[in-house]
C-alpha cells in the first residue's frame, strides 16, 4: 500500500473517531437537559401540593362561629309585666297561657338547692337577693353558682327593710348599693326590682326606673302562712288556687317547705297546660 493510500486512511479513521465523540456529546447533554426538566416539573408538581397552598376549605374563623352561636341563643323578648297586676302579659301574639315563678329572700339556706331543682325540671325563675345574704364569700359563691346555671337575679334591696319606714337617701342606698354588690359578683346588674313587704314609694319606684329595673310585686303565694308551711299543702294551694291564671307571677321564698314542693308545683303548673316562663323572655326598660 502506497503511503499517500495509508495517509488517506488514517485521515478517514481519525475523522470518523471524531464525529463519533460528537454525537455522544450530544446525547450525553440532551439526557443530562431532560434529566434537569424532568427534575424541575417535578419541583413544581411537589410545590403545587404543598401544604401551605393546600386546596383544602380554610377552618372557619371562631369567632365568627361564637357570634353565630351567641345569635342562635337570643331569647325573643315578647312579653311584660303589667304593673297594674303584676302579671305577665304578651306584647304580640306569644301565648298567654304562661305563669312566672319568683323566689325571694335569696341567697339564704335552699336557694342553691332550688336552683338546682328547677333546673333539673327545665323550669325557669328569678331569683330575688337580698344584700345581707351576700356579705360573706359563701354567699356569693352560692349567688354566682344560682346565677351560672342560668337563672335570673332581681334585687330585694340590701337588708329587707321597709321602705316607706326609710329616709329617701337610705331607700337609694338600700338599691343601689346591692345593684353594685351583685354586679361585683355575677358582672351584670338585676333587670327586676321587687321591695320587701311589696311596699314601693314614689322616690323608690323613680330610683329603680333610674336604675333601668323593671318594678315587680307578684299575683299570689302563700309559703309563709302558717297553713302552708307543709310541702303537701303549699304545692296544693298553689297550683289549684283560684288566682292561677294567664300571666299569673307567683311569689316563693327560700324556704325548706318550698324547696319540698317545688317539683310538684312545677308538674302540677304544667299539667294544667300553663308553660313556666325563662324570665329572659320579659322585657326590660327601653
Amino acid at each position: 500500500m502506497s503511503r499517500g493510500l495509508m495517509s488517506l486512511i488514517a485521515v478517514i479513521l481519525i475523522a470518523a473517531l471524531f464525529m463519533a465523540g460528537c454525537n455522544n456529546s450530544v446525547d450525553t447533554n440532551e439526557q443530562d437537559a431532560n434529566s434537569e426538566a424532568a427534575s424541575d416539573q417535578t419541583t413544581e408538581h411537589d410545590e403545587s401540593n404543598d401544604g401551605s397552598e393546600s386546596n383544602e376549605e380554610a377552618e372557619p374563623d371562631l369567632e365568627e362561629v361564637d357570634e353565630q352561636v351567641e345569635v342562635d341563643n337570643q331569647i325573643n323578648q315578647g312579653y311584660k309585666i303589667n304593673e297594674s297586676n303584676w302579671k305577665v302579659e304578651p306584647l304580640g301574639e306569644e301565648e298567654k297561657n304562661v305563669v312566672l315563678l319568683t323566689i325571694d329572700d335569696a341567697p339564704d339556706k335552699h336557694s342553691v338547692e332550688m336552683a338546682k331543682i328547677l333546673k333539673d325540671l327545665e323550669a325557669g325563675a328569678i331569683f330575688f337577693v337580698n344584700g345581707h345574704f351576700i356579705n360573706s364569700e359563701e354567699g356569693q359563691a352560692q349567688l354566682k353558682e344560682i346565677y351560672e346555671m342560668g337563672f335570673e337575679i332581681g334585687n330585694h334591696t340590701m337588708n329587707h327593710k321597709n321602705l316607706r319606714d326609710l329616709s329617701e337617701e337610705d331607700q337609694y342606698a338600700e338599691i343601689v348599693q346591692l345593684n353594685d354588690l351583685i354586679e361585683d359578683i355575677i358582672g351584670e346588674r338585676p333587670r327586676f326590682f321587687r321591695a320587701p313587704f311589696g311596699a314601693n314609694t314614689d322616690y323608690s319606684e323613680q330610683v329603680v326606673k333610674d336604675e333601668g329595673m323593671v318594678l315587680m310585686n307578684w299575683t299570689y303565694g302563700y309559703d309563709w302562712e302558717a297553713d302552708y308551711m307543709e310541702a303537701a299543702a303549699l304545692a296544693d294551694i298553689m297550683v289549684n288556687t283560684p288566682y292561677l291564671t294567664e300571666g299569673a307571677n307567683l311569689l316563693m321564698h327560700d324556704r325548706q317547705w318550698t324547696m319540698e314542693a317545688l317539683d310538684e308545683i312545677v308538674n302540677g303548673l304544667e299539667e294544667k297546660g300553663y308553660r313556666i316562663i325563662d324570665p329572659k323572655e320579659i322585657k326590660g326598660l327601653e
